[in-house]
């Protein structure tokens, strides 16, 4: 984890994010940022509201109400398209990787290069596959294997290569080591450092408290629509986050800390006394 510079402008907010289903608030004023070089942790119990909000942010739902900003600019992001056309790329947990092509064909697929007479210019694609995929992981080798014969993190390598493709600024990751052993951990822990250090802004979507302490340099918590607080990972403990989960209130000694629009902040408690 590396410290993360906020003197710059965010990446992207979220400002007062509403979305209800039949009744039901499924974002409730929520409020976040992402800053570029930092990974920032999405967490909650299921149904805390976290991946509705990022589906938001990725075009997969369209806000009821609120704002998303991005480069200090508003923007109106009501599809995948919209998402993409501001440098928004959504890495799912099944990686939407076609199994029988190999690296180059996943990372050109609907967007393939073609010569001057109209045919695929495999020796380009593949080409640029390489460039890019070098830039992550050096130690890529298997370009014309299928991805159904790669190891879970080369499969992520494969997955985040086509995102970069995109000019992604934002990478959503969506469970990014889930079913990984340790050594895949690793890797993909190593591939999100590189990120970083090329200036990206990741949000991090996962329910293992281990990776996201391991990754992250901040937390956004959520319960039941709400934002319980945002934290740097170096202030909290895991028990902190823990209870910030489970109980949807930020510990005592860290309200401080909460970050603006948490549910019992001092300026939402302030706020609730006066209503």
């Amino acid at each position: 984890m590396t410290d993360t510079n906020q003197t710059t402008d965010p990446l992207v907010e979220m400002r007062d994010i509403h979305i209800s289903f039949g009744g039901v608030k499924a974002v409730d004023g929520v409020s976040i940022d992402l800053y570029p070089g930092e990974v920032v942790g999405v967490l909650g119990h299921n149904g805390a509201g976290k991946s509705t909000l990022i589906k938001i942010l990725s075009g997969a739902y369209k806000a009821d109400s609120g704002q998303i900003v991005v480069d200090g600019k508003e923007a109106k992001i009501e599809t995948a398209r919209d998402a993409r056309d501001n440098n928004i790329e959504t890495i799912y947990q099944n990686l939407a990787l076609a199994d029988n092509l190999d690296a180059a064909q996943n990372l050109f697929l609907g967007r393939e290069i073609t010569d001057k007479f109209g045919f695929l210019d495999d020796a380009a694609m593949e080409h640029k596959a390489r460039e890019v995929l070098h830039r992550l992981n050096p130690n890529f080798k298997k370009f014309t294997s299928p991805v159904s014969a790669l190891s879970g993190g080369q499969r992520q390598s494969v997955a985040i290569a086509r995102a970069l493709l995109f000019e992604a600024r934002v990478l959503i990751m969506d469970e990014p080591c889930a079913a990984l052993g340790v050594h895949e951990t690793k890797m993909v822990g190593e591939l999100i450092d590189q990120l970083k250090r090329d200036g990206l802004g990741i949000l991090l979507i996962s329910h293992d408290l281990h990776d996201v302490f391991d990754l992250s340099d901040r937390l956004h918590v959520m319960k039941n629509g709400k934002l319980v607080g945002s934290v740097r990972t170096e202030d909290v403990t895991h028990d902190d986050v823990l209870g910030m989960i489970i109980l949807g209130k930020m510990p005592e000694h860290l309200l401080h800390l909460a970050g603006p629009g948490a549910t019992n902040a001092p300026d939402a408690q302030s706020a609730a006394n006066n209503s």
